[in-house]
C-alpha cells in the first residue's frame, strides 16, 4: 500500500485564485472577439457590395446587348415581316437565317449565356439551341411586348441567369438601311454600362417604357449565367482576405500589449479588489460641479466634498466618519440615505441592514437659502448593499427664474387668447367708419377705454391693481376657464404696494391656485370655481385660495413627504376623498409645480408660512392660507405739503 500522506496536497485557497479569469485577460479576450467581429463583418459588407455590383453590371451588359440587337435595322425588319398574322413560321429556314447568325455573332462576342429573339407572340425566331426555335420563351415576354426594358434574375430553360429584355419596335420609312447596330455593333456594346433611363436591379426586376405596345413587333433577350457573373469576385477578394488577416493579427498583438500594460497599471489587482474603489472614485469624479455625500451600509459617511457642506448647511468640521442620523441634515435626506428617519425609529442604534435598501429616489428640499435637487442612488455588488451615494444639485436660481417663465408663458399665453377680440374690435370700429356712424364709433371706443382692450375671464378683476399680480391672476384665469372653472376674486382682496419677490410669490400662490382648479374640476359643484384673496400688510402678502371641491380628508399627512420625495399630500384635494395617495397618479402636485410641502419651506424660508385654513364646508372646499414675508413693497408715503 502506499501511503497517502505523502503525496503533496494542495491548499483549497491556492486552488480557488485560479478559478477567477484574470481581468487583464478578460481583456484580452474581448478585444481580440472586437478586432475578429469587425474583421469578418468588413469582410461581408465587401462580398455583399461586390455581389451587389457584379449583379448590376451583368443587368447593366445584358440590356446594352439587348438594345444593341433590338435597336439593328435588319432585326427589326424581319421580325416585323414575320410577326405579321397568318405568315407561316418555318424553322429550318429561320435556323440557318440571319436572325440567328445575328444572335449567335452577338452572343459569342459579348459572352452570354444567351441571346434570343422572338416575335410578337413570344415565339422564338432565334435560339442558342437550334431546335427550340418555333417554340413559345419559358420565361413571360408581356413586359417587353407592352413597349417595357426589363432586367431581372430569372429561371428558364438554360438555368438560372441574369437577364434584359428590350422590345423591337417595328421599323418606319426614315429607318436607315445601314447595318451598323447589328451584331458587329452587339459585339462592341458588351461593355457598356446600359443606356439612358435604363433600369437597373439586383434581385428585383425593373422596368422602363421606351415604346408603345403597338408599335413592339417582338423582343430581344439576353441573359448571363451566374458563373460568368461572379467569376472575379474570388479573384478580387484576395486582396481583402489578406488585409483582413493582417488586420486581425494587428489586433492580436495589440491586445497582448495593452493586456500587459493594463497588468502593470492596475497593479495586478483584480475586479472583486476594484470593486472596493468604485463607489468612492464614482461619487468624487460624477460630483465635481455638485454636492456629494456616500454613506457606507450601517449608516457612516464615507465621502463628502467640500460643496455638499455647505448647500447642506451643516456646521464646520469633519463630516467623513460620522453617522449621517448624527448630523444635523433634513429628515426626508437621512431617511433616503439609511431607510430610517431620525426621530428614534432607526439611525445610530439600529441593526445593520443585511440586503439591498431603498431603490433609487430623489426629491427638492429646501434647506436654508437653497433649494436642491437630491438624487440618492444604491451602491450595490453582487447582490450586497454597499451604501448610497447622495448628489445635491443646487437649483435656486434654476428654480426662480422657471417660475418666472412659467409666469411670463402664462401671460402670453392668455394675451395670444385674446388676441382674437382686440382684432375684432378693431374690426367693429373700421366697419362702424365706413358705414359714417362716427358717433357709435365714438361711444364704441368710449366703452374700450373704460374697460380696457382685453379682458381677462376673472370675476371681480377690479378689486386688483397691482400689475403682477392683476397679470398672473388674469393669466390663470384664462387657464381655469379652459378647464371650466370661473376664476374670481374675494371682497377683502386690497394691495397697494408693489411685489418685488416674484419668485416666491409665483411658487406659491401659483402652486395653490393650480390645487384649486384641480380640486374643482374634480368636485361635484358645478358651475366650478375657485376664489383668491390676496391682502397686503407692511411687508408681507397674505393668500388665501378657496375652491368648491370636495374638500380635504386627511388634513394630518396633508403636508408630509411620502417615500422617495413625493408629496403625500399633493395639494387642495387632488387628494381623493378618502385621503389614498396614488403615487402613479399624474394629477398629482408633485411632478407639475413644487407641492405643497416645498411650498410651505420656500414660505418659512423667509420667516412665512402655507397652512390649511379649512378642510371643507358648507358650499366651498378646501381653504388654503399663506403668509409671504418681505414679499411687498409698501407704498411711498405721500409727500407733505407745507400750507
Amino acid at each position: 500500500m502506499t501511503d497517502d500522506s505523502s503525496r503533496p496536497r494542495s491548499r483549497p485557497g491556492a486552488r480557488l485564485r485560479l478559478r477567477p479569469r484574470r481581468f487583464a485577460t478578460e481583456v484580452l479576450l474581448l478585444q481580440l472577439a472586437v478586432v475578429t467581429a469587425i474583421v469578418v463583418l468588413t469582410s461581408a459588407v465587401f462580398a455583399a457590395i461586390a455581389v451587389q455590383r457584379l449583379a448590376r453590371e451583368a443587368e447593366s451588359t445584358a440590356l446594352a446587348v439587348a438594345q444593341s440587337v433590338a435597336s439593328d435595322t435588319d432585326v427589326r425588319a424581319e421580325v416585323a415581316a414575320l410577326s405579321v398574322d397568318g405568315t407561316p413560321i418555318d424553322e429550318g429556314a429561320l435556323a440557318a437565317g440571319d436572325l440567328q447568325r445575328t444572335a449567335v455573332a452577338a452572343q459569342l462576342r459579348t459572352g452570354a449565356l444567351f441571346v434570343v429573339i422572338t416575335d410578337d407572340r413570344g415565339v422564338r425566331l432565334a435560339h442558342p439551341d437550334p431546335t427550340r426555335i418555333g417554340e413559345r420563351v419559358s420565361t413571360s415576354p408581356d413586359a417587353a411586348l407592352r413597349g417595357e426594358e426589363v432586367v431581372s434574375w430569372e429561371r428558364g430553360t438554360l438555368g438560372e441567369s441574369a437577364r434584359a429584355k428590350v422590345p423591337i419596335v417595328a421599323p418606319t420609312a426614315d429607318d436607315p438601311r445601314s447595318g451598323a447596330g447589328g451584331a458587329g455593333s452587339a459585339g462592341g456594346s458588351a461593355d457598356v454600362p446600359g443606356g439612358a433611363g435604363a433600369p437597373t436591379g439586383s434581385g428585383d426586376a425593373g422596368s422602363a417604357r421606351v415604346a408603345d405596345a403597338a408599335d413592339v413587333v417582338g423582343e430581344v433577350s439576353v441573359g448571363y449565367a451566374p458563373a460568368r457573373v461572379y467569376e472575379t469576385l474570388a479573384r478580387d477578394s484576395l486582396p481583402v482576405i489578406g488585409v483582413a488577416l493582417l488586420a486581425l493579427a494587428i489586433g492580436v498583438v495589440a491586445s497582448v500589449l495593452i493586456r500587459r500594460r493594463l497588468d502593470r497599471l492596475t497593479l495586478g489587482l483584480q475586479p472583486e479588489e476594484l470593486a472596493a474603489l468604485v463607489q468612492n472614485q464614482q461619487a468624487v469624479l460624477g460630483g465635481v460641479a455638485e454636492g456629494v455625500l456616500a454613506v457606507s451600509r450601517d449608516g457612516v459617511v464615507t465621502v463628502c466634498n467640500d460643496l455638499a457642506p455647505r448647500l447642506l448647511g451643516l456646521a464646520p468640521g469633519p463630516v467623513v466618519g460620522r453617522r449621517v442620523d448624527s448630523l444635523e441634515l433634513p429628515g426626508m435626506l437621512v431617511e433616503m440615505l439609511v431607510g430610517t428617519s431620525p426621530d428614534g425609529r432607526g439611525g445610530a442604534g439600529r441593526a445593520p441592514q443585511t440586503g439591498p435598501g431603498p431603490g433609487p429616489a430623489d426629491t427638492t428640499l429646501v434647506v436654508g437659502p437653497h433649494v436642491l435637487l437630491v438624487d440618492v442612488r444604491a451602491v450595490s455588488h453582487d447582490g450586497v448593499d454597499l451604501g448610497r451615494v447622495a448628489v445635491l444639485r443646487d437649483r435656486t436660481d434654476v428654480e426662480a427664474l422657471t417660475r418666472r417663465l412659467d409666469a411670463v408663458g402664462a401671460m402670453t399665453t392668455a394675451l395670444r387668447a385674446q388676441r382674437h377680440e382686440f382684432a375684432n374690435r378693431l374690426h367693429a370700429v373700421s366697419g362702424l367708419l365706413e358705414l359714417g356712424r362716427t358717433e357709435q364709433a365714438r361711444g364704441y371706443l368710449a366703452d374700450v377705454l373704460d374697460h380696457g382692450p382685453l379682458r381677462y375671464p376673472v370675476a371681480h378683476a377690479d378689486r386688483l391693481t397691482e400689475p403682477y399680480l392683476q397679470a398672473f391672476l388674469g393669466a390663470k384665469g384664462v387657464e381655469a376657464a379652459e378647464r371650466g372653472v370661473l376664476l374670481k376674486l374675494g371682497p377683502e382682496t386690497l394691495v397697494s404696494g408693489t411685489v418685488v419677490e416674484a419668485g416666491d410669490v409665483t411658487t406659491v400662490l401659483g402652486n395653490l391656485v393650480d390645487n384649486a382648479v384641480r380640486a374643482a374640476v374634480a368636485g361635484d359643484v358645478s358651475p366650478a370655481w375657485i376664489e383668491v384673496e390676496v391682502l397686503d400688510d407692511g411687508t408681507d402678502l397674505h393668500l388665501s385660495v378657496m375652491d368648491s371641491g370636495r374638500g380635504v380628508a386627511d388634513a394630518d399627512a396633508l403636508f408630509e413627504r411620502a417615500a422617495g420625495g413625493s408629496d403625500a399630500g399633493g395639494g387642495a384635494a387632488s387628494l381623493p376623498p378618502d385621503g389614498a395617495v396614488d403615487p402613479d397618479d399624474p394629477s398629482r402636485v408633485h411632478g407639475l409645480g413644487f407641492g405643497l410641502p416645498l411650498s410651505r419651506d420656500i414660505a418659512r424660508r423667509r420667516g412665512g408660512d402655507v397652512w390649511l385654513g379649512s378642510p371643507g364646508g358648507d358650499g366651498h372646499g378646501a381653504v388654503f392660507c399663506a403668509r409671504l414675508a418681505d414679499a411687498v413693497q409698501p407704498p411711498a408715503p405721500p409727500e407733505r405739503i407745507d400750507p
